[in-house]
């Protein structure tokens, strides 16, 4: 039972609430309620969510000797000996091997056609080339390091749209590019701030006045191109989702300048945070009723 919570921890299971981006254009085309549509789509989430946990795993196994030394990532299961680097491999193709099954048996039951799904599996595969390329060198280039970072958030969502022959609107492609830097950003920022990722060398390039002045510029495109996006999506009803919106990313703002613990980390702060859960659901609630309100009668 040990053995099975650490290979949990090793795949960082809590993460996979970033890939939940995958489902926005199945949700936003107003296809939730299509059951194939939808139930693609849980399948293909679960296929990233793979890839996304061996590129964990990966840049565990390259960074061991730096997190062995780290006060906190010194517990991670590769660091601590928990998990045998040589299990940790065979887990990253195990869980390699099991994307290509999955896209090769929706194709073979015509549940992908040849265009979506070499258009998915191209995504998938270059989200985890791009990562691996990120753990080698990008991560100690500054502004190339925030920006791969942030190209992972917007390959979620066109992978979303890929396998479903769902063309991803500007406005949402900007939108989403504007709130992943200032997540980034943030991130960027609480690790500086607290100076507990003693590992992270790109952080000897970076201090809080740039961070900050980023972080708020990409925080006011996000509102503006989200506000454009509701504007231009043919719903007047949408636009006073942005009162909610703003709610959540000011609470979010107000969580990464006072938390001590979670460095600006998106998921940590958020799973830590009731009053932001319930607001983001708030909002999903408002965005469900407003976008498929005639298909519940209401």
């Amino acid at each position: 039972m040990e053995k099975v919570k650490n290979y949990i921890k090793l795949i960082r299971v809590k993460h996979y609430i970033k890939n939940l981006l995958i489902f926005l254009p199945l949700i936003f085309s107003g296809n939730f309620f299509n059951f194939n549509m939808l139930l693609l789509t849980i399948i293909e989430f679960i296929a990233f969510c793979l890839a996304a946990s061996s590129i964990y795993i990966i840049n565990d196994l390259m960074d061991y000797e730096k997190d062995k030394l780290h006060p906190i990532k010194k517990n991670r299961p590769i660091a601590s000996g928990k998990i045998k680097k040589s299990e940790a491999k065979f887990c990253v193709l195990i869980l390699i091997l099991l994307i290509f099954v999955v896209q090769f048996m929706l194709l073979q039951f015509n549940i992908l056609n040849t265009s979506t799904f070499v258009s998915s599996t191209l995504i998938v595969f270059a989200y985890i080339i791009i990562n691996i390329f990120y753990s080698v060198y990008a991560k100690h280039i500054p502004i190339l390091d925030i920006l791969i970072l942030a190209l992972g958030f917007i390959l979620r969502v066109y992978f979303g749209g890929s396998f479903l022959n769902i063309e991803i609107s500007n406005w949402l492609y900007l939108t989403i590019l504007s709130f992943s830097l200032y997540l980034v950003l943030g991130k960027r920022k609480g690790e500086l701030q607290k100076n507990k990722d003693l590992s992270r060398k790109v952080l000897k390039y970076y201090n809080e006045s740039y961070l900050d002045k980023f972080m708020h510029i990409y925080l006011a495109l996000t509102l503006v191109f989200y506000s454009l996006w509701c504007m231009n999506y043919g719903n007047d009803l949408l636009l006073y989702s942005i009162f909610i919106l703003i709610f959540i990313v000011m609470k979010y703002s107000l969580d990464i300048e006072n938390t001590e613990d979670y460095l600006g980390d998106p998921v940590e702060t958020l799973l830590h945070d009731k009053i932001l859960l319930v607001s983001i659901f708030v909002y999903a609630l408002y965005i469900g009723v407003v976008l498929y309100a005639k298909s519940l009668c209401l």
